[in-house]
């Protein structure tokens, strides 16, 4: 069993479909709240927001 992928972005929302095309997963959206990283609870891929990352006041 291979490691789940971590993947640094750029915003605190992520959309992940597990990658695998017709093999992946539902087209979920991800939510950091604050937190600077989230991991998906399908394919359990990590993401983790980029250092300098700017982050969007929310309404």
């Amino acid at each position: 069993m291979e490691a789940p992928e971590t993947i640094y972005v750029d915003e605190e929302i992520v959309a992940c479909d597990g990658g695998g095309g017709a093999l992946g997963h539902p087209r979920v959206f991800l939510n950091m709240e604050g937190h600077g990283h989230v991991v998906c609870p399908y394919c359990g891929r990590d993401f983790i927001l980029s250092a300098g990352a700017k982050v969007a006041a929310g309404h």
